[in-house]
């Protein structure tokens, strides 16, 4: 689902929930901005959303649904970027590969081949990258069961943090 048709959204999916609701975003060229239009959606439906995201996940909760919020936006609700620039941080550490990847992107960025867009690096970074596997073309999700990515990695874990305050609160995290 597109990010307008989700905004559009987000007041139904609210009205008709009486339990919890994660949205997830990329925050794209402009976290603030992203932030701001969440806060524009949300407050009139009573959710009073502080100036920032929390880093560690936002969970807020209204004075007149009993609809708990939580807002993680990606990629780690610091930065601007999106899911790929995530996934790019759970590449270990040490792995001889993504060298290469970044080698093989900066050079048809240099040569101007390139068909993507600059905001699109990171994707075609980590599916570069994801193409030299094991088992190339591995999906991103995959990628993380399969361990060619760090799931113990902090950020991996700061977010299923917040997926079990979101979604099992009797959960503690580790």
């Amino acid at each position: 689902m597109g990010v307008d048709k989700l905004f559009s959204q987000i007041s139904l999916y609210i009205k008709n929930r009486d339990q919890s609701l994660g949205i997830l975003v990329d925050a794209d060229f402009n976290l603030q901005l992203r932030w701001n239009s969440l806060v524009t959606i949300l407050a009139p439906l009573g959710y009073m959303l502080p100036d920032q995201p929390d880093p560690r996940g936002s969970i807020i909760h209204s004075k007149r649904f009993n609809t708990k919020v939580g807002i993680w936006i990606m990629p780690d609700n610091l930065v601007t970027g999106m899911l790929e620039d995530f996934v790019n941080t759970l590449i270990p550490e040490y792995d001889p590969l993504i060298s290469y990847a970044e080698k093989i992107i900066s050079e048809i960025e240099d040569n101007q081949i390139a068909q993507f867009a600059n905001i699109h690096r990171s994707k075609a970074l980590i599916h570069t990258w994801l193409a030299w596997q094991e088992n190339p073309g591995t999906p991103m999700g995959l990628a993380i069961t399969k361990s060619y990515l760090n799931h113990n990695h902090e950020l991996c874990l700061l977010f299923v943090n917040w997926l079990n305050r979101l979604f099992n609160p009797l959960i503690e995290a580790e």
